[in-house]
């Protein structure tokens, strides 16, 4: 027998990994390149900052309170309560002091801004219809 048929090397030519490792890190960075950056949200007042609203440099932070100085959630019943605190915990005070509107009521009970939007969100709890 004759050794004419010598074993051809089995497996991908150099050139052949060269282009493929080439083309992965051209594709990882067109990624790169067209991931937008992350947004920061911070909410911003919506009216004037009244003067006797605390003026705190942080970044908004939901609370967890469930007792809020206002007479009329305690009209309102369980469920629509307890809808009414979450809006109020997790909603922005637009006086610009970062605080929820129900940590707003609490700790800075002259503040016209959270005074004015937890009557909103008051009324408007009470309006909604039968939310499950």
């Amino acid at each position: 027998m004759s050794d004419s048929n010598e074993a051809a090397p089995s497996g991908p030519t150099r050139g052949a990994v060269a282009t493929v490792v080439v083309t992965i890190a051209l594709l990882a960075a067109l990624v790169w390149a067209l991931t937008p950056p992350s947004v920061t949200f911070k909410p911003a007042p919506l009216e004037p900052v009244p003067a006797d609203c605390p003026k705190i440099a942080r970044e908004f932070v939901p609370s967890n309170l469930t007792e809020v100085p206002d007479a009329t959630l305690a009209r309102l019943a369980p469920e629509k309560r307890m809808r009414a605190f979450y809006r109020l915990n997790i909603e922005p005070c637009p006086c610009g002091c970062n605080s929820s509107v129900a940590f707003c009521r609490l700790n800075y009970p002259k503040c016209e801004s959270s005074r004015k939007l937890a009557e909103k969100i008051i009324t408007e709890v009470q309006a909604e219809i039968g939310r499950k």
